[in-house]
C-alpha cells in the first residue's frame, strides 16, 4: 500500500525554500514554487491591502513591488500538518521588517497552490495582554492620585472638544463597536458616533420575534465572546444589551443620540471636518481618519412604484418595521421573499394578521439545522471547538479559500443540502414558491458574498408558506399602488392595510453619497461583490470584497460591515492599517482596486 510523503515534511521543505528564495531576493525562483494554477490572498502584511494575486505572474509582479520593503524571514510551521488527495496543508508564521503574521499553505504535490498570509500584529505597537497587560493601579503612596474612574470620566469629557479622535467610526451597531475596541486596544484615540440612543437599539427596536440566523459560535465580538450558556440563537433584545455592555466593559468612546451630518476631507490638511448633532447640539469634529460602518448594506432601497402616494394604509421599508403589534386581522402585504422579508411575514402572522408575501425572484432558502449540520458547523459548533478549531481557527479557515474556487467547493455541500431536504424543497415548490440555488448552483455563500442578497435561513416561516398559513403571490410584479390595496403584474388586486417594502438595499457608499458627497461616493465606487458577472455583482472580476476594510479611492475613508464573523474578522485588518498610519509607518499600497462601478 503506497503512503503519502510525511505532509510536515513537505510543507517545512516548502517553506524552507520560499524563504531562501525570498531571502535572495530570488522571485523566479519564488515564484517556481508555485502550482500552475495558484493563489495568494493576502491580509495586509506584503500589500497594505486586502488582495489576491492569481498566478504566478502576478505574484511575481506583487514580490518586485513589495520584497524589498518587506524583508519576510523566520517562515515556520505551526502546529500539526495534514494530507489528504494528495493535497498537503498546515499553518505556518512568519515575520516582516514590521510585523508578526501567520498563514495557511495548500501544496499540490511540492507546489503551492493557495497561500494565504495575514498580518497579525505591529512590532513595537502590540496590544497590552496577557504578560504585558496594564497593572491597573500604581501601588505605594501617591499624592493627588487620579482614579480610574476619574481618569476616565476625563477622557470621555475632552474626546471631541478639548482633543480630537484619530478616527471617527459613524455607526454604533456590532461592527463599529468590534473596530472601535480593536482601536482602543492598540492606543488609537478612537470616538464611534450613533444616531440611536443607546448602544444596542439597532436591535431593540426591530420587531419582537427577531434573532440572530447564525448560530453563536460564529457571533462572537473580539476580546468578549458570549459566554457557554448563551442560546444558539440570539434574540434581538438580548443582542441589544449585550452590546450595550460591550460599549461599557470596552471602554469605547460612544456617542449616542448623536447623528453625522457632513463630513468634509481637506486634502491639503489631509483631515475630515465631521458634523454631528449631538443630543440637539452641533459638534465639529476633527479627525484624520472616517470608517462608515453602517453594516454591509446601504440606504435601504424603496421602489417607487406608480400610486405610492395615494395609499391611505401604513407603509414603510423593512428596515422600519417595529413588529406586528396592532396588525390583528389586518391585511398586510410583504413585497420581497428574503430574510427580513420571511421573519416579517412570520411576525406578523403570529399576531393575528392576514399576510401575504409577493416574490418577485427567485430565493434561495435553507433549513437552519441543515446550514448548520453540513455547513457553518464544521467550523462554528461545540464539535468544532472539541476538535481544536478555536474562533481564530475557524476565521483564518475560512480566509485561506481564495474566492476564485471557492465555488467548486461549495457545489458539493449543496448538492448534500438539496438531497438531504429534498422533501422539505419539493413541498415549497409545491406551494409555488421559486427555489434558486445560485446560478452555479453554490448556495448561499456564494450569494452573500456576490450581491448580499437573495437568501432565507429557514427558522419557521416556510412551513406557514406551504401550508397557506402566509399567502404567497409569486411570478408576479407590482403594478401600482391603489389607495388601500396592492395591484399586481397579472391584475389581481390585494386588500392591504399594511405594505413592507422588503425590498433590499443599495451599495455602501450611497452613506458616503449622503455623508460627504455624490462625488465622493462615485470615486470610491460600488462596496461589497467580487466582480463575478452573475445576479446583482457586474464584472469585472475583482477577486476581494469591493472596498471592504482596505484603502479606497478618497483617502482616509474606509468601509467596515459584514456579518458579526466577517466584522469580528475583519476589524483587526483595519484597526492594524489604522494604526501603522498614526504611527507614521509608511504603508504602500499594492493594487489599489480600480473602480468599474459607481453604484
Amino acid at each position: 500500500m503506497m503512503h503519502e510523503p510525511d505532509p510536515a515534511h513537505r510543507v517545512a521543505r516548502w517553506l524552507a525554500a520560499f524563504d531562501g528564495a525570498l531571502s535572495r531576493h530570488d522571485i523566479p525562483a519564488a515564484t517556481a514554487l508555485f502550482a500552475d494554477e495558484c493563489y495568494w490572498r493576502d491580509f495586509i502584511s506584503f500589500t497594505w491591502n486586502i488582495a489576491t494575486q492569481e498566478g504566478r505572474e502576478a505574484i511575481g509582479r506583487m514580490l518586485a513591488a513589495s520584497l524589498a520593503r518587506v524583508r519576510p524571514g523566520s517562515w515556520r510551521i505551526e502546529g500539526a500538518a495534514k494530507s489528504s488527495g494528495g493535497i498537503a496543508e498546515a499553518w505556518f508564521t512568519f515575520e516582516t521588517a514590521i510585523a508578526r503574521g501567520k498563514g495557511y499553505l495548500r501544496l499540490k504535490g511540492d507546489e503551492c497552490w493557495t497561500l494565504l498570509t495575514v498580518m497579525r500584529e505591529l512590532k513595537g505597537f502590540e496590544e497590552k495582554r496577557g504578560e504585558t497587560r496594564a497593572l491597573g493601579t500604581q501601588h505605594g503612596v501617591v499624592t493627588n492620585r487620579r482614579s480610574w474612574l476619574e481618569a476616565k470620566t476625563q477622557e470621555e469629557s475632552e474626546l471631541g472638544y478639548r482633543t480630537q479622535p484619530y478616527c471617527i467610526i459613524v455607526g454604533g451597531g456590532q461592527g463599529g463597536m468590534g473596530l472601535g475596541a480593536r482601536l482602543k486596544c492598540l492606543g488609537v484615540p478612537t470616538l464611534i458616533v450613533d444616531k440611536l440612543e443607546r448602544p444596542g437599539d439597532a436591535w431593540r427596536r426591530r420587531y419582537k420575534s427577531l434573532c440572530l440566523h447564525d448560530p453563536v459560535w460564529y457571533d462572537h465580538m473580539p476580546y468578549l465572546p458570549f459566554p457557554d450558556h448563551w442560546p444558539v440563537f440570539t434574540p434581538k433584545d438580548k443582542m441589544g444589551d449585550w452590546l450595550e455592555m460591550y460599549a461599557k466593559v470596552m471602554e469605547l468612546n460612544y456617542w449616542p443620540s448623536s447623528e453625522c451630518k457632513k463630513a468634509v476631507y481637506d486634502e491639503r490638511a489631509r483631515e475630515w471636518t465631521v458634523m454631528v448633532d449631538r443630543k440637539g447640539t452641533t459638534v465639529s469634529l476633527q479627525a484624520k481618519h472616517l470608517i462608515l460602518a453602517t453594516g454591509m448594506s446601504g440606504v435601504p432601497h424603496t421602489p417607487d412604484f406608480p400610486g405610492k402616494a395615494r395609499f391611505r394604509g401604513v407603509q414603510h421599508h423593512s428596515s422600519q418595521h417595529p413588529g406586528g403589534d396592532g396588525f390583528a386581522g389586518k391585511k398586510c402585504v410583504v413585497i420581497g421573499s428574503n430574510n427580513s422579508a420571511h421573519d416579517i411575514c412570520a411576525d406578523l402572522w403570529e399576531c393575528g394578521a392576514d399576510v401575504t408575501m409577493i416574490q418577485r425572484s427567485p430565493t434561495l432558502v435553507v433549513r437552519s439545522e441543515t446550514l448548520i449540520e453540513l455547513s457553518i458547523g464544521r467550523l462554528y459548533s461545540e464539535a468544532a471547538l472539541r476538535a481544536g478549531i478555536t474562533t481564530e481557527i475557524a476565521d483564518l479557515t475560512v480566509a485561506a479559500t481564495p474566492y476564485r474556487i471557492l465555488h467548486q467547493l461549495q457545489i458539493p455541500i449543496w448538492q448534500k443540502i438539496r438531497q438531504k431536504d429534498a422533501d422539505y424543497y419539493d413541498r415549497l415548490s409545491a406551494s409555488g414558491f421559486m427555489l434558486t440555488f445560485g446560478e452555479d448552483e453554490s448556495g448561499l455563500s456564494m450569494m452573500y458574498h456576490r450581491r448580499g442578497s437573495g437568501y432565507y435561513i429557514d427558522v419557521g416561516a416556510s412551513e406557514l408558506i406551504v401550508t397557506g398559513r402566509i399567502k404567497l403571490r409569486s411570478r408576479v410584479g407590482v403594478a401600482e399602488i391603489g389607495e388601500s390595496s396592492v395591484i399586481l403584474s397579472d391584475g389581481i388586486e390585494l386588500p392591504a392595510d399594511l405594505i413592507v417594502y422588503a425590498t433590499g438595499y443599495g451599495s455602501m457608499n450611497g452613506w458616503a453619497a449622503q455623508l460627504i458627497s455624490r462625488e465622493v461616493a462615485d470615486k470610491v465606487g460600488r462596496c461589497w461583490g467580487l466582480g463575478s458577472a452573475t445576479n446583482q455583482d457586474p464584472g469585472p472580476w475583482e477577486g476581494e470584497l469591493r472596498n471592504m476594510w482596505k484603502p479606497t479611492r478618497q483617502e482616509a475613508l474606509w468601509f467596515h460591515g459584514g456579518n458579526l464573523a466577517q466584522s469580528r474578522h475583519y476589524s483587526l485588518y483595519l484597526a492594524l492599517q489604522l494604526k501603522a498610519r498614526m504611527e507614521g509607518i509608511p504603508t504602500p499600497v499594492y493594487a489599489m482596486g480600480e473602480v468599474h462601478h459607481a453604484g
